[in-house]
């Protein structure tokens, strides 16, 4: 891919202004050369004002999603988008979310603008478990967690029965909640069922990956090493 492509394409600009920069002496490589726009330097050895390039397409980021944020860009007020660098935003590919977190619900959302990885994970045949920490309006009853792993817990306007999930008793009215699938308000309309109110949700893992040492609206690239951990590896 030609240099003005590959840095329009990663955000940093439209073709004409990536042009400018690339006459401006903006780009260079490690050594500190400038580049020219037929240059064929490796993508790791490129600089963009003496810093690294972002990774080229098939990235995969983990943001602790902060509440207040929603997932759609068709929804009102603020964006998990904007918790990003502004070039994020304008990538192609896009960087989609890999499913949802609603607006009052905080912890791990992962990016990515590789379809392949993103059907993957979000796959039935995937399983992947999420890992969620609830806390609850009233004391639970003792019955949610035989229900919720019986595998026969049907939600309201739903034919098919819920995957067997395993609660974790934390406290009288916290838990951690393990789901192996991933419908609409899930967690929410589970306790809903059991006479129940979720008043506070986090995810704190997506298969053995977590947001441990990441910061309220803090984000990361994954490594290969981190993205096996989505699949249990």
């Amino acid at each position: 891919m030609r240099l003005v492509k590959l840095l329009a394409n990663l955000g940093y600009g439209s073709r004409k202004e990536m042009q400018q920069a690339i006459r401006n002496g903006w780009v260079s490589d490690r050594e500190g050369n400038r580049l020219k726009a037929d240059a064929k330097t490796a993508h790791e050895d490129i600089l963009f004002d003496d810093e690294p390039l972002d990774p080229a397409q098939g990235v995969v980021i983990l943001l602790n999603k902060p509440l207040g944020y929603t997932c759609s860009t068709k929804d009102q007020g603020r964006l998990v988008y904007d918790l990003l660098p502004d070039r994020y935003r304008m990538r192609k590919p896009a960087l989609s979310t890999i499913g949802r977190l609603d607006k009052e619900t905080s912890g791990a959302l992962l990016f990515t603008d590789d379809g392949t990885f993103l059907h993957k994970v979000i796959s039935p045949k995937s399983e992947v478990p999420k890992v969620y920490d609830v806390t609850l309006d009233r004391p639970m009853t003792g019955d949610e967690a035989a229900l919720f792993a019986s595998g026969e817990m049907m939600l309201e306007s739903e034919v098919k029965p819920l995957k067997p999930a395993e609660l974790e008793v934390l406290g009288e009215n916290k838990a951690r909640l393990t789901l192996h699938e991933g419908r609409y308000h899930q967690v929410r309309r589970m306790f809903a069922a059991t006479g129940n109110h979720v008043t506070d949700l986090s995810r704190t893992r997506v298969g053995r990956l977590g947001v441990d040492g990441l910061d309220e609206g803090g984000w990361k690239i994954l490594s290969e090493e981190d993205k096996a951990l989505i699949f249990g590896a």
